[in-house]
């Protein structure tokens, strides 16, 4: 593959450090993925559907793929959070910092959406946190913390969709501001490609607190899509995107297959003029559907339903 262009100085611009954080995640996730396929063969992956073979996605397009944002798409909440919740757990911060990121977390839920003050402060938090310590430590801690806050936060629904894709043999990419370590952990136990995420800067091994750009948020997620389907030679007409927020219209607006997904109400807004596919997990009612692939189909439906079950009980 040809090596990705770094841009410098880093701070020339707000597009510079977009084009940069974009490109440093696009390099990271390639490397992961790869590091991935020399260490183990991919297994198998079973047929969602024994049915006919579904218009979309295409059974055996090579230069097609799929992009799916994390917090509030893949998973309920924002991993960023949960992360920090794990890493109180483990004495990393003090009772005044977690109330910090559980006010944000509570908010987050209830919301539905991103706030970038909100965002900018947990970014800002954890990198004082992890700073000085060793990227392999965090990244054993990522394993760990995934069993205990993330595993059951996973949209069923979404899955199926993620699954769809890769039973069609296609890539499947987490795009997301979470630390790149962290989503690269969530992608390889959903058993998808890799991930693109918020690069932190590190020094023989070690976290120096600052970023490699900027957060992979709003245009970088855009930027580093687009340096990764250069690079993998794929045709973002034919790729497919998901995600739950407006910020990432830029991204959706890429490809040629657009998904809202348990969407906010500027995206199901700009989802729905642009006669963008729609689902919603988060309740048991139906969103609007446009073409929505059939190899989601019961499966899809039926975690949605669960996922609703299961956030009653937790409210009861």
């Amino acid at each position: 593959m040809a090596a990705l262009r770094w841009l410098t100085p880093r701070r020339r611009s707000a597009t510079a450090r977009s084009v940069l954080a974009g490109e440093a995640s696009a390099e990271a996730a390639r490397k992961s993925a790869e590091a991935a396929e020399t260490a183990e063969t991919a297994e198998t992956a079973q047929e969602a559907d024994s049915g006919a073979e579904p218009e979309f996605p295409v059974h055996g397009d090579d230069r097609a793929a799929a992009f799916f944002d994390l917090d509030n798409t893949v998973m309920q909440g924002a991993a960023i959070f949960h992360f920090g919740r794990g890493l109180y757990k483990r004495k990393f911060f003090e009772t005044r910092d977690l109330a910090r990121f559980a006010w944000q977390q509570a908010w987050f839920r209830l919301a539905g959406f991103e706030d970038p003050e909100h965002m900018q402060d947990a970014r800002d938090s954890a990198l004082s946190i992890v700073k000085g310590h060793r990227v392999s430590e965090l990244k054993s801690i990522g394993e760990e913390i995934y069993d205990e806050y993330m595993a059951e936060r996973i949209w069923p629904g979404t899955r199926a969709l993620a699954q769809a894709h890769l039973d069609a043999g296609q890539k499947v990419w987490l795009v997301t501001a979470a630390p790149v370590e962290i989503a690269q952990v969530i992608a390889r136990r959903l058993g998808l490609t890799g991930a693109l995420g918020t690069v932190a800067e590190s020094v023989g091994g070690v976290y120096t607190g600052r970023l490699v750009g900027e957060p992979l948020h709003g245009p970088a997620k855009a930027e580093a899509v687009r340096a990764l389907a250069a690079a993998e030679s794929l045709d973002l007409s034919r790729c497919a995107a998901y995600s739950d927020s407006h910020n990432d219209i830029p991204m959706l607006s890429l490809v040629g297959h657009p998904y809202a997904i348990n969407p906010d109400s500027k995206l199901r807004k700009h989802a729905r003029e642009l006669e963008w596919r729609l689902r919603d997990y988060r309740t048991g009612r139906k969103a609007a559907k446009v073409g929505i692939p059939a190899a989601a189909g019961v499966g899809a439906v039926a975690g949605g339903t669960a996922a609703a079950i299961a956030l009653h009980r937790r409210r009861r």
